[in-house]
């Protein structure tokens, strides 16, 4: 009992901590606001939490297939008018995950101290739940790939909404209004988001999708929106109570871990994140005149993290979501099969 009430308190302090980033105009106010105090209670205050507290992960996995619906319902048969033009990206995504892992394997392994295993999986440009799983089963510290995974999502998120910002001169993504919901859904459509939902985390867990909370939602969601049965209209409040529930669950993973530790892994992050995204541009600058799609919208299909937010950047520059959001899937589609494929290489060398 103690611990529920303990879990309902933090997702009332995060909804507190939403409103408030939303009022600062910050880039998904709903997520970062409620993470980063969560995250302040975990790292400052871990002796106030009951002794082996966990925040109840049932929520996170529940909200999540509440992201994972509005973004598949996106997904249009117009996305595929093009499908040619997606190859010759995908192709080039391939090339940008293994250049990103092995730079990111070498900024831990080399410049962090990170044994061989705990760099490796934490160096993935994306497959956040696969690499923390998998790398702790291959003897990683999981507190330190816990920290670094989580980084590399919050520094996207944060900076290149805010980077895209300052460039254009007006804000973009949820800091400047951009949603994928609407305003006024009938209560009428909650059942069948529901069953959706439930539905979605059911196939993708038998079909061990990569991110499957995520992901099996998304592609229910695009087989209605595609066939026509159904179209999912997601109610703004039930996405920003879905961002606060998950934004509190992230920042609690970092109960226990140490100021220092986390501030020696933001530089690291610092150093990852800034090679990815300069990869990601020169992918993009590659791709504008081939594809004829602009270098913005290119370069947030290319960004490592943030599905939503680069989603919802991709409408604040008047571009189709689902172009983006395709792209992120087939970055952690692509992560989790490699590895799958060098996992019993890696396991040879440890």
């Amino acid at each position: 009992m103690q611990s529920h009430l303990l879990s309902l308190s933090l997702v009332m302090l995060g909804a507190l901590a939403g409103w408030v980033a939303h009022l600062l105009g910050l880039p998904l106010p709903f997520l970062l606001g409620p993470l980063l105090i969560s995250g302040t209670v975990a790292t400052l205050l871990p002796h106030k939490l009951p002794e082996g507290y966990q925040f109840p992960q049932v929520l996170r996995v529940v909200f999540i297939a509440v992201i994972g619906l509005m973004i598949g319902a996106q997904i249009t048969p117009e996305l595929f008018a093009a499908a040619g033009r997606l190859v010759l990206s995908f192709s080039l995504l391939i090339l940008f995950v293994l250049l990103c892992h092995s730079y990111n394997f070498w900024v831990f392994r080399r410049l962090g101290g990170y044994d061989r295993a705990t760099a490796f999986y934490a160096a993935t440009p994306g497959g956040l739940f696969e690499s923390l799983a998998m790398g702790e089963q291959a003897g990683g510290d999981l507190t330190r790939l816990t920290l670094q995974q989580f980084m590399r999502v919050i520094l996207v998120v944060t900076v290149l909404p805010v980077g895209l910002s300052l460039w254009l001169g007006e804000p973009v993504g949820s800091a400047g209004g951009v949603t994928l919901a609407r305003a006024s859904v009938p209560w009428t459509d909650l059942p069948f988001i529901l069953l959706a939902g439930a539905a979605g985390h059911l196939a993708g867990t038998l079909l061990r999708l990569p991110a499957r909370q995520l992901t099996g939602p998304l592609a229910v969601a695009a087989l209605l929106s595609l066939s026509g049965w159904f179209h999912i209209d997601m109610p703004q409040w039930l996405v920003n109570v879905a961002q606060i529930v998950i934004g509190t669950a992230l920042g609690m993973r970092f109960t226990g871990l140490s100021p220092g530790l986390i501030l020696r892994g933001a530089g690291l992050s610092c150093l990852s994140v800034g090679g990815m995204l300069a990869l990601g541009a020169a992918c993009a600058l590659l791709l504008h005149p081939l594809l004829g799609e602009p270098f913005d919208v290119l370069l947030i299909s290319f960004a490592p993290g943030g599905v939503t937010e680069m989603a919802l950047v991709a409408l604040s520059l008047q571009a189709n979501p689902a172009f983006v959001t395709l792209h992120h899937i087939f970055r952690i589609l692509m992560t989790v099969l490699l590895l799958l494929a060098s996992s019993r290489w890696l396991r040879r060398r440890l």
